[in-house]
Parts: C-alpha cells; sequence; structure tokens
C-alpha cells in the first residue's frame, strides 16, 4: 500500500469511527477529587424527577478563563467534557434553547432544555441542561417542557449560594 493511500485509510477509519480516537473527546477540565456540591444537586433532582433521563451543569470552573466545561451531572464519565458551542452561547449570552430533538437518533427520545443557571441573588452561574423523557404517556408540549424547567431551575436557585459554592465539597 503507498503511503498516499494508507493516510487515506487512516483518515477515512477516523472519520467513520472506527478508531477510538473519533469516539473520545478531550478533556478541558478535571474535577476535585471530593464530591461537588454541584453532583449533589445533580443527584438530588435525578432521585425527585423521574421524568428526566439527565441533568447536567455547565460554566467555567473557578481560576480558568473561557474554559467551558461540564462540572456536574447525571454522567459523571462526562464530567470535564468541554461544552459545544450552543452550550457557551446559553452561559455568554444568557439565552435559553428549547430543542424538540425533531429528526434526531438519539438512542433515547427525548426533549432538552438549555437555560442560564442562577444563584440565589440571580446571578448568572453558568447553565443547566435538562433532558427530559418524551413518550404520548406524558402529554407535555414545547411550552409544558419550558415551564417544568424553568419552574425547576428556579426552585434550584435558593440553593446556590453563589457559584464558587457549586464547586465546593458538598456536606
Amino acid at each position: 500500500m503507498t503511503a498516499k493511500l494508507t493516510t487515506w485509510v487512516i483518515i477515512a477509519s477516523l472519520t467513520l469511527g472506527g478508531g477510538a480516537l473519533a469516539e473520545m473527546p478531550k478533556k478541558n477540565w478535571t474535577p476535585p477529587a471530593y464530591k461537588m456540591y454541584a453532583q449533589t444537586l445533580s443527584d438530588e433532582i435525578m432521585a425527585h424527577h423521574p421524568e428526566l433521563w439527565s441533568v447536567t451543569f455547565h460554566g467555567v470552573p473557578p481560576g480558568l478563563d473561557k474554559v467551558y466545561t461540564m462540572f456536574a451531572g447525571s454522567y459523571p464519565d462526562r464530567i470535564g467534557n468541554p461544552d459545544d458551542p450552543d452550550d457557551v452561547d446559553v452561559i455568554v449570552h444568557g439565552i435559553s434553547s428549547v430543542d424538540p430533538r425533531w429528526h434526531r437518533h438519539d438512542a433515547k427520545p427525548k426533549f432538552v432544555l438549555q437555560i442560564p443557571l442562577r444563584d440565589k441573588s440571580g446571578e448568572s452561574v453558568g447553565l443547566l441542561v435538562l433532558a427530559y423523557k418524551i413518550g404520548p404517556e406524558l402529554h407535555m408540549n414545547e411550552r409544558d417542557y419550558f415551564s417544568a424547567g424553568t419552574m425547576l431551575r428556579d426552585a434550584l436557585e435558593a440553593q446556590i449560594p453563589s457559584y464558587a459554592a457549586l464547586f465546593a465539597a458538598a456536606k
């Protein structure tokens, strides 16, 4: 096999998912060894909201600049993964994203809501992503998901004294 053909085979393999490198996102942050308060909040949300597939917290960890990452959530193996551009838009611009996931091939059908996360003073402290289960038995539309998500987020605000508190050791 020529060098040029070998290069194309390697590129095609990685592009089509044939290599492990194509499947594993590079981490941009490593969480502390202790369980953070944000992770406790994530665990509590999942325990009390069976209508959710997942919840994740995103932002820039203290001491860093423009390192947007998932720092807590219901998929601990994803903690430290870099945020997507749409996540960063919510964090930087304070917008909300209501994503019904139309024509997506998700393993689990879901409705995703990305909303600004705030502390008890109302200060923006990052992003909360809520992935809701969908199905005819739930009788929910986009407005219902948005309302449920913002009510959950608003109730959460009272439990967040500050952004730094999210990264503190859980009590």
